[in-house]
């Protein structure tokens, strides 16, 4: 059985839980927080991005 990689399994579900929080913020209709949750959201993308890349 692999090794799970617990950091990059976590960056995962941080960046699920902000889209979440993208849909819920819609649900509310709240503007400032669906813009700060996109822009969290696709900065950790960038983040785990750039981090497996570098691992290559």
């Amino acid at each position: 059985m692999r090794n799970i990689n617990l950091p990059m399994l976590l960056l995962a579900f941080l960046v699920v839980l902000m889209f979440i929080l993208v849909g819920l913020s819609i649900a509310f209709r709240n503007i400032w927080f669906i813009l700060l949750f996109i822009l969290i959201g696709f900065g950790i993308f960038g983040v785990v991005m750039a981090r497996k890349k570098g691992k290559q």
